[in-house]
C-alpha cells in the first residue's frame, strides 16, 4: 500500500533544500558566492533545518527502497538504481554543475573569459573540485545513494523476502514506551567516535563519516518501513513525546554552543548525544504528524512528487546564477531572499513543465519514470 505521506515529506524536504541554499548566501558559513552582507541571525533556522533535513531523505530513500523491492528482484533493483541515480548524477556533473563553478571562478577572480571560454578549456583541467573544476556539488547525495543501494541491496533483498530475526526484533523493540530511541545508540557512536576523524568532505573517498552515519539512517529506513502498521502505531504512540524531546535537545545544543567551549572529549560526546538525539526526534515527529494529516493522494503530489527530482537537479545552478548578480547589489535581505527563492522555484519549474517534461528523451536523463511507475 503506498505511503502518500512519505511522498508529501519528500517534496517538502526537497523544497526546503531551496530554501537552504538561498539561505547559504547569506550566512558566515563558506558556500560558492557570499552576499555582500552577512546575516548572523539567520545561522539559527539553517541550523535547526540542517539538523534533520539529510538524515530524514535518507530514511525515506531507504523506505522507498523496501516499495522498490516489491516489484524487481536483486538485479532489476540494481540496474534501476543504477540507471536512475548514475545517468543523472553524470549529466549533472556534465551540464548542470559547470555553471556553478564557472560562477563561483570568475566572482572570486579565478578565471576570466566566457564560459564558452571555460567548458572548453578549464572544466577537465586540474582535476577534482576544489583544485580543479570537476564535481558533482549538491548532487553529492546521488553517489552515496547508489552506493548505499548497491551495498545494501543483497541484505535488503534477504529481508524482504523472509521473516528474519533482525526484523522481529525491530517489532519487539520499537513497541516498547521510547523504543524507537533505540535507533540512536549506533548513530551516537558514529558521530562520538567517527566524525572527529574524518571530517564531512562529501567527496565519497575517504569520507567515512558521512558514509558511516547516512548508510546507517538509510538501513533504519528500509528496517522501519518493513515492520509496517507496528512501526506507525509506535509512531502514533510517541510523537508527542518526541516533539518535546526534539524541543529540549535542540535547546540545550543552542545553549551549547552559545556558552560552552567544544575543545574537551567529553564536551564532543555530549554534543554528539545531543545532536542524534535532537535529529532523530524530529524526524520521528515529521514521520508521524506526515501520517496523521498528510497520507491522502492529490494530484498536487502526483505532479510535484515527479518533479521533484528535476527540480533537485537544476535548482542550485538557478540559484547561484542569479545570486551572482546579486551579490553586489545594496539591497536589503528580503529583497534579495525573495527574488532567489521566486527565481529558483519559477525557473527550475519552467525548464521542468516546459523542457524537459514535453521532450522524453530528456526523461531518464533527469531521473523520470514513466508516468505508470509507481516505485
Amino acid at each position: 500500500m503506498r505511503r502518500y505521506d512519505l511522498d508529501w515529506l519528500r517534496v517538502i524536504v526537497f523544497a526546503l533544500l531551496i530554501f537552504y541554499h538561498v539561505g547559504m548566501f547569506f550566512v558566515p558559513w563558506g558556500w560558492h558566492i557570499k552576499n555582500n552582507v552577512i546575516y548572523e541571525w539567520l545561522r539559527w533556522p539553517m541550523i535547526f533545518l540542517n539538523q534533520w533535513r539529510l538524515p530524514i531523505l535518507f530514511v525515506i530513500s531507504g523506505m522507498g527502497t523496501y516499495y522498490a523491492f516489491s516489484k524487481r528482484n536483486l538485479k532489476q533493483f540494481s540496474w534501476e538504481r543504477f540507471l536512475r541515480l548514475g545517468i543523472p548524477l553524470f549529466v549533472g556533473m556534465l551540464l548542470i554543475v559547470p555553471p556553478q563553478i564557472y560562477i563561483e571562478r570568475i566572482a572570486h577572480g579565478q578565471f576570466e573569459g566566457s564560459y564558452l571560454d571555460f567548458y572548453s578549456t578549464a572544466l577537465f583541467r586540474g582535476g577534482p573540485y576544489p583544485e580543479g573544476n570537476i564535481s558533482w556539488h549538491h548532487l553529492w547525495f546521488l553517489p552515496y545513494l547508489l552506493l548505499f543501494s548497491l551495498v545494501l541491496g543483497p541484505v535488503f533483498f534477504r529481508l524482504r523476502n523472509k521473516s528474519s530475526r533482525l526484523l522481529k526484533w525491530t517489532k519487539k523493540q520499537i513497541l516498547k514506551p521510547l523504543g524507537l530511541y533505540i535507533f540512536i545508540i549506533p548513530l551516537f557512536f558514529v558521530e562520538g567516535f567517527i566524525e572527529p576523524f574524518f571530517p564531512t568532505t562529501h567527496a565519497l573517498v575517504g569520507d567515512w563519516f558521512t558514509i558511516s552515519f547516512y548508510i546507517l539512517l538509510f538501513f533504519y529506513g528500509f528496517l522501519l518501513i518493513a515492520a509496517k502498521e507496528v512501526f506507525w502505531e509506535s509512531l502514533e504512540n510517541i510523537k508527542k513525546k518526541a516533539l518535546i524531546i526534539g524541543i529540549v535537545a535542540f535547546t540545550l545544543m543552542i545553549c551549547r554552543w552559545l556558552f560552552i567551549e567544544r575543545d574537551e572529549i567529553v564536551e564532543h560526546l555530549v554534543e554528539a548525544f545531543l545532536k542524534v538525539v535532537n535529529l532523530w526526534s524530529w524526524i520521528l515527529v515529521l514521520f508521524a504528524f506526515a501520517a496523521q494529516w498528510l497520507n491522502k493522494p492529490s494530484k498536487k503530489l502526483a505532479y510535484a512528487n515527479r518533479a521533484v527530482y528535476p527540480f533537485y537537479i537544476l535548482h542550485q545552478t538557478v540559484t547561484i546564477i542569479i545570486a551572482y548578480f546579486l551579490m553586489d547589489l545594496e539591497w536589503n535581505f528580503f529583497i534579495k531572499a525573495s527574488i532567489l527563492i521566486i527565481g529558483t522555484f519559477g525557473i527550475s519549474w519552467l525548464i521542468y513543465d516546459l523542457i524537459i517534461l514535453r521532450i522524453s528523451i530528456l526523461h531518464p536523463l533527469f531521473g523520470l519514470k514513466s508516468v505508470n511507475s509507481s516505485n
